[in-house]
């Protein structure tokens, strides 16, 4: 009887040969984490690479060997059990892989697609806006800090330039019959002093 004989995508083999070509791109897959090939064969294997990256997360000796009898590689298996041991596809529930299209082969005018699995964390991309925030208060706080030693460097030469002023006034104090020159040296002195006022 023919029950329950059409299961998947044939891929334009026999049933031996199509049951080969998965095992081998799911192998290779899992080993490069990134291939290229068919649309249809990339469709195909999905499922696959999807159930034995679920094994692997749960880690337990009966789904150990389920993956070692689906891919015939225990090195390979051990590998995969490693990288989930290691929490790399511990945020997610399936979608353990990406299709990007490629466009159509030259010679038989097949779409060609690379199929890679997904390895960034979707908590990686939460953390980002946070740091963000962090830095621009930092920021505020610091020119808040610049701004009060500026306020304080414009008292200081407030304080210098009225005690020229007063140097001023007591020369002239003094002296009512001072040389013309030391009265210019007194205005040019305050010229001076009035300079950093103004900026």
């Amino acid at each position: 009887m023919r029950h329950n004989k059409k299961r998947g995508m044939k891929l334009g083999t026999d049933a031996s040969h199509t049951k080969a070509i998965k095992n081998g791109l799911v192998s290779a897959l899992l080993t490069h984490d990134r291939i290229k090939t068919t649309i249809e064969r990339a469709k195909a294997i999905r499922p696959d690479v999807d159930r034995i990256i679920t094994w692997a997360k749960k880690g337990d000796l009966a789904s150990r060997r389920n993956a070692i009898s689906k891919l015939n590689d225990p090195a390979l298996v051990s590998e995969v059990f490693q990288k989930a041991a290691q929490g790399m596809w511990a945020d997610r529930n399936g979608g353990y892989t990406r299709i990007m299209k490629l466009g159509a082969r030259k010679g038989d005018n097949a779409e060609v697609v690379i199929i890679e699995l997904v390895n960034e964390t979707l908590a990686a991309k939460a953390t980002e806006a946070p740091a963000t925030v962090t830095k621009v208060t930092k920021v505020v706080e610091k020119t808040d800090e610049v701004a009060a030693d500026a306020a304080e460097a414009d008292d200081v030469k407030i304080d210098e330039a009225a005690a020229d002023d007063a140097k001023i006034d007591e020369v002239v104090a003094d002296d009512p019959k001072a040389d013309d020159a030391k009265v210019d040296e007194a205005v040019a002195d305050e010229a001076k002093a009035e300079e950093p006022k103004a900026e």
